[in-house]
């Protein structure tokens, strides 16, 4: 660690150790059971399964058990049947037939394979290097040709780029529905290939760098002779240094980052002819800073739906392209007076990841998510614009439609609706007439849905804090047919593990209810005084109390309790999933608000929990997290004494445009981007904080932590530093060797070890 106002004059991994106090004799029994609850999910068995649906549209088959023995089920629903779809036995009795011996291990001696054809009679795979053919109902095995990797790289999508960010997928090439081709990009222009031979056609010529041709979200017509794909100008975006430090000499790469207030890459659309590569661009009007979302064709291929939104995220507009000469016309208009989008969207303007849009098969209706009325709710449309009627209604928001059958005229969503456990998820179901609103779920906790194609099935994988992951097979109205899988916890037992304690607090205004975690070290005794951690992310894009059974966000809290520490988690006012008026507090207000409903929180849990000490308290969060960790000891630095932040943002000027639907921009709302810097701040640190960044992070910039630096230095205020070269905002996650998010974790325990002395 680098220490007081010594600036970061060597990169690496730089962490110098302190000498820390005489350890309790048990402490290296705790630091055992920290390090095995880092892999906590690996003590829990089953509970999930990838399901492959048919020809049929309900039936499918899914593997189970260990590679050596997998064997592969098939369901059938409407039989009410679970089979293997192979009997083994036979299988391996011909493949040794064949091979001239046995295969290996025990069971079926491949882990993938495909039907020959619709009729699933046969199935194709490989096994030592043949391909196989095999007749299901007689086991007759034939050779078949096998594609060699070039040539199956050819029926796969390829990358075009990397995603936005580098811890984000790459962008694919998009398939045609034909079958026939892969849309993509090269040297900037939109080119097709082949999916049949090494034939590539190019579109464009007049792509160049930082004027680009992009698919992402591009969008095939339905006769597969129309692509709708963008152009953008990224000319006046600006552009942040990414310094490589451990070549042979440094390198300095240049990225265009969408800075808050700034000018953002300017969207052209497009609809491309494939057969006279005619190119019509689409009236997106003339506002300079706006978000172009691709929704979809219309069935007949007659219109291109866009969405249009204003960088502020006031507005947005549903829109209908013509195809033909580029002519648009206004379906629908959603305002507010705050911002347009919540929920659990990270980085807002990609409505890809919250689409408020779902057609109906007869594409004259569609079905929109709105706010409109203060909670996130269903509505059901014409394609003129024309409301027809609101599906959904009551103070609980829609989370995601996840199916539609037009037939029974249904339509299945995901929503909040239990209004005892605001945060647990579960399906329902309205009719398109607006009635006969029925809940289909019933166990507490998280409900992931996946609907058969025929609407008539559907699978539940369910689990909560307390409950492993259950997968169910369920009729569409809801009823039980099958539990298919449940998962094995009793290795737990040797963790010592019990569930950690959900909580309601009050927030700091007195009214609003707040609801977190807390989680107790395996040996607790409620006579020992414990210090505090808090785990915090706080951002508005999402909520970071854990819901399911070894989801993500447990994993390293509930580690860190075994050290031997009390550590809590809550979503404060301004985060999403509990409705307009709870997530509008941090409009205009970003940090003014969430320290003290977390101060709050922390007493509350204190004053009926004698053995949380208050006088050792510390704090860590990554990102967003890492923003509201630094700002806790600036605004609190009675009540947290320790911090570790990592990737922090921290200057509001320097934040990317993800910030803009929350405060507006910055020339417009000065003083509250003021406000909300932890900059200036510095001079209040008392206790330790320890800054930790990645020099490759093209997410949150390295310069802001470098500014973090500089400002307490300014003040002379001690601080700790760990910089990882080459390191991207997910550290650990772009490495293909070694694994920095361990050295992380150990640099994280140890500091609080030493500051906090559990």
């Amino acid at each position: 660690m680098i220490r007081g106002s010594i600036v970061c004059a060597v990169i690496g991994l730089v962490l110098i150790t302190h000498p820390v106090n005489a350890q309790p004799k048990d402490q290296s029994a705790r630091e055992e059971m920290y390090h095995r609850y880092l892999e906590f999910p690996s003590y829990v068995k089953g509970g999930s399964i990838e399901p492959h649906w048919m020809a049929d549209g309900s039936s499918f088959w899914y593997a189970e058990g260990a590679p050596e023995n997998t064997i592969m089920y098939k369901v059938d629903p409407r039989g009410n049947t679970k089979t293997p779809l192979f009997d083994t036995a036979r299988l391996r009795q011909a493949m040794a037939e064949v091979l001239g011996h046995e295969p290996p291990d025990q069971g079926l001696p491949f882990d993938k394979f495909t039907f020959v054809d619709e009729s699933e009679a046969a199935v194709k795979f490989t096994v030592e290097n043949i391909g196989f053919v095999l007749q299901l109902d007689t086991y007759a095995i034939a050779r078949a040709t096998i594609f060699s990797k070039e040539e199956e790289m050819r029926f796969a999508p390829r990358a075009v780029r990397k995603g936005l960010f580098a811890h984000w997928h790459p962008v694919m090439e998009v398939l045609s529905p034909d079958r026939q081709w892969f849309a993509g990009v090269k040297e900037h222009n939109l080119r097709l290939r082949s999916t049949h031979d090494t034939r590539s056609v190019q579109l464009t010529n007049d792509g160049i760098e930082d004027f680009e041709w992009d698919v992402e979200g591009a969008q095939w017509s339905p006769g597969s002779f129309r692509l709708a794909v963008t152009k953008v100008d990224y000319w006046k975006v600006p552009q942040i240094p990414i310094v490589h430090w451990t070549g042979r000499a440094e390198e300095v790469e240049w990225m265009r980052w969408r800075k808050a207030g700034k000018p953002l890459p300017q969207t052209e659309l497009y609809i491309v002819d494939i057969r006279s590569k005619r190119k019509v661009r689409v009236d997106t009007s003339e506002e300079p800073d706006q978000y172009i979302e691709i929704v979809g064709w219309r069935p007949d291929g007659s219109e291109l739906l866009f969405l249009r939104t204003d960088r502020t995220l006031k507005r947005m507009f549903l829109m209908a392209a013509n195809p033909t000469n580029g002519a648009v016309r206004l379906i629908l208009t959603e305002t507010q007076e705050t911002f347009v989008i919540g929920l659990e969207v990270y980085y807002v303007g990609w409505a890809k990841f919250l689409r408020p849009f779902t057609w109906l098969d007869d594409g004259k209706r569609f079905i929109w998510i709105s706010e409109r009325d203060g909670w996130n709710q269903l509505y059901l449309f014409d394609m003129d614009g024309t409301l027809i009627r609101q599906l959904t209604a009551g103070d609980f928001p829609v989370i995601k439609v996840v199916a539609v059958n037009e037939e029974a005229g249904r339509v299945y969503f995901t929503g909040h609706g239990d209004k005892e456990r605001p945060y647990d998820t579960h399906l329902y179901r309205v009719d398109l007439d607006g009635k006969s609103f029925t809940r289909l779920t019933e166990a507490t906790g998280q409900h992931d849905i996946q609907f058969a194609p025929s609407k008539e099935f559907f699978l539940d994988t369910h689990s909560s804090l307390d409950r492993p992951p259950v997968v169910e097979l369920r009729r569409a109205d809801g009823t039980r047919l099958h539990i298919l899988s449940n998962a094995n916890i009793d290795a737990l037992q040797d963790l010592r593990w019990t569930p950690p304690e959900a909580f309601v607090v009050k927030a700091a205004d007195g009214k609003t209810d707040l609801y977190g975690v807390l989680y107790k070290p395996f040996d607790f005794d409620p006579d020992t005084r414990y210090p505090v951690l808090e785990s915090i992310y706080a951002g508005p894009q999402m909520t970071f109390v854990p819901v399911t059974f070894a989801d993500w966000r447990v994993i390293h809290p509930q580690a860190l309790a075994q050290l031997g520490f009390v550590v809590f988690q809550v979503d404060g006012r301004g985060t999403p999933d509990r409705g307009k008026a709870f997530q509008d507090v941090v409009y205009g207000n970003f940090g003014r608000h969430e320290i003290p409903d977390h101060v709050a929180t922390l007493r509350q849990l204190a004053d009926e929990r004698p053995y949380m000490d208050l006088s050792r308290v510390g704090i860590l969060g990554h990102s967003w997290g890492g923003y509201f960790a630094i700002r806790a000891l600036l605004l609190a630095p009675d009540v947290y004494q320790v911090g570790v932040a990592s990737a922090p943002a921290v200057a509001m000027s320097g934040f990317s445009r993800s910030i803009e639907p929350y405060m507006g921009l910055p020339q417009n709302n000065k003083e509250a981007y003021e406000y909300g810097s932890n900059l200036r701040l510095a001079g209040n640190l008392k206790g330790k904080v320890l800054l930790i960044h990645g020099t490759s992070d093209d997410d949150v910039p390295f310069s802001e932590t470098m500014k973090m630096v500089e400002a307490f230095t300014r003040v002379g205020k001690p601080y700790d530093l760990i910089v990882l070269p080459e390191k991207t905002h997910a550290i650990g996650s772009d490495i293909a060797a070694g694994d920095p998010r361990s050295y992380i974790r150990e640099a994280i325990r140890r500091y609080f070890q030493e500051h906090l002395k559990p």
